[in-house]
């Protein structure tokens, strides 16, 4: 078991030591972020951090492949959309692209893993535990996953180590639950999650508040895909009645703050993809917390979704109902308590003019 160490240390240590130079790229091409109303930070500050992440996350991954050669094909198609989900996120931090442009570029990235036989062949009802073949659904399926996530992710990026940690977080929870499925060809999985997480936290030293450096679209579009892609490998491979619902408790945070965001704006009649300051959190800050506490507190609950994921695994499936009914409910209050939702009703004052300003 030592030797699979050697992917992780690499990972982690690559993570950290390209970073700096990544850093002093990203200036010199252009890849800086300005501050504009919506933003937190003040300066100007560099981006396309992601490339830092893919290039610890590769070599490690190559490794890996390495040691197990049997599992070679899967390995590929994800760093092959890896790489075209990258591409479209260094283009983007450094010359900006329309969302047109961006979204096809997403989704040829979740098309180039099906072409290696990464899709979601099927669901299962949650209610009778049988198994629903997609059929022709299957790739619009795939893809509406791989993109819906990526861009949930860089949603979230509004923090120094916001999305990162996240997904660090998400990552971890991934590799836990696949070791208490035990089926064959998880061990690829687990080692592949935990391997993501490693060259996260590597950049994360980095990139935590005060950060030098900052993900950019080129990591939050690169972690949410092979977090997607991930989830596809492994965890939907079960026939437990939860399979489909664990990747949704794992990437809770930032699937629901996207989810509430087009309720939001929906209420509010405003157009659905129009940015604004009432994300989780913007409206944790404006209820007082430091730019690092609102960072902590979201970790938080990353992390209690994560062993609420893990749970579900393993209890019955009635109970597994129970705990997500109770979960859904905790998490609408909450999400209501908080503002998120964009009713008036909350703690603390809100996002008001004064700090839009």
């Amino acid at each position: 078991m030592e030797k699979y160490m050697l992917p992780l240390v690499l990972a982690l240590a690559l993570g950290y030591l390209i970073t700096p130079g990544v850093r002093v790229l990203a200036i010199k091409v252009g890849a800086l972020d300005h501050p504009d109303p919506r933003k937190v930070h003040s300066g100007v500050m560099p981006r396309m951090g992601g490339l830092a992440v893919y290039l610890a996350f590769v070599p490690a991954v190559l490794l890996l492949r390495y040691m197990l050669p049997e599992s070679s094909l899967p390995v590929w198609g994800l760093l092959a959309g890896a790489s075209v989900m990258l591409l479209v996120g260094v283009l983007d931090d450094i010359r900006g692209l329309s969302p047109r442009v961006k979204l096809l570029g997403q989704i040829l990235a979740a098309l180039t893993v099906i072409q290696f036989g990464i899709q979601i062949h099927y669901v299962t009802n949650p209610l009778t535990g049988q198994l629903l073949y997609l059929g022709y659904l299957s790739i619009p399926l795939t893809v509406f996953w791989v993109v819906a996530v990526a861009n949930a992710i860089n949603l979230i990026d509004g923090l120094d180590g916001l999305a990162g940690g996240v997904s660090c977080i998400a990552a971890l929870t991934m590799a836990a639950v696949a070791w208490t499925l035990g089926t064959s060809g998880l061990p690829e999985v687990i080692m592949l999650a935990l391997i993501l997480a490693a060259a996260v936290i590597g950049f994360l030293k980095h990139n935590f508040h005060p950060a030098t450096i900052f993900l950019g679209d080129s990591g939050s579009l690169f972690l949410g895909f092979t977090l997607a892609v991930m989830s596809i490998m492994g965890l939907t491979k079960s026939a437990t009645a939860v399979s489909v619902i664990i990747p949704l408790v794992i990437l809770g945070v930032p699937l629901l703050d996207t989810f509430f965001a087009v309720i939001r704006r929906y209420n509010k009649h405003r157009p659905i993809f129009q940015p604004d300051r009432e994300h989780l959190h913007h409206q944790l800050m404006a209820m007082g917390l430091s730019h690092r506490q609102t960072v902590l507190v979201i970790y938080a609950i990353s992390g209690f979704l994560g062993l609420t994921a893990i749970v579900l695994n393993l209890v019955s499936g009635d109970q597994a109902l129970i705990m997500l009914v109770v979960l859904a409910i905790l998490l609408i209050y909450l999400a209501n308590r908080v503002g998120v939702l964009g009713v008036s009703h909350r703690w603390g004052r809100g996002i008001t003019d004064e700090h839009r300003r």
